[in-house]
């Protein structure tokens, strides 16, 4: 069956940033940019103020899907996701977050279905209040920091060069393209195909 009958979402898509205009264009915020292509692909706005994020339910690979850009901040994101996670019944398999990896060279996804948060706040903040590793997520390399000494807020909190930035419009196409094939063939497909 394509949708639940109590018309609830089946998944949380939960993408990472910051809000507010000074944060548009920074690496921390290449999440946000991941949902604003997934909801232009749709059609949908994402504007309802719902469980502390910016929402819209829709389809996503035959799946009925809360699309959420938290307005908690990165690094108390999962405040945002617990309480969405909780009114819907979802359980943490079913919770896909897409968010920044400076572990990653710009522009290079990598897919997982768990892990350590690898010193991201905003995926620390998340482990905590849904109190397991085990979720779904879909990271997008935005290069390491130029060298040991770069603060690294400064840096996540930067914005992109223009030569990253056009890997980093690909990046984000890529990146909607990998939710919908998790979200449609399962983790393994998807990791198989974008990582």
């Amino acid at each position: 069956m394509l949708f639940s009958k109590s018309g609830g979402a089946q998944w949380l898509v939960v993408c990472l940033g910051n809000v507010g205009d000074q944060y548009d264009n920074t690496r921390h915020n290449i999440g946000f940019e991941v949902a604003d292509e997934l909801a232009e692909r749709k059609k949908i706005p994402l504007q309802k103020l719902k469980h502390r994020a910016l929402t819209n339910t829709t389809e996503l690979g035959g799946q009925k899907v809360l699309l959420m850009k938290p307005v908690t901040y990165m690094n108390l994101s999962g405040e945002a996701a617990a309480d969405a996670a909780r009114f819907y019944k979802i359980p943490p398999e079913r919770i896909l977050v897409v968010c920044d990896d400076v572990a990653l060279p710009p522009g290079k996804l990598r897919i997982r279905t768990g892990g350590s948060a690898g010193g991201h706040n905003g995926l620390k903040n998340l482990i905590q209040h849904l109190g397991t590793d085990k979720f779904p997520r879909v990271r997008i390399g935005v290069g390491q920091k130029p060298h040991p000494d770069y603060d690294m807020a400064d840096w996540v909190l930067g914005k992109f060069q223009p030569e990253d930035r056009k890997a980093m419009d690909v990046a984000v196409k890529k990146a909607a393209d990998a939710v919908e094939c998790l979200l449609k063939e399962g983790p393994d497909r998807a990791m198989n195909r974008f990582n």
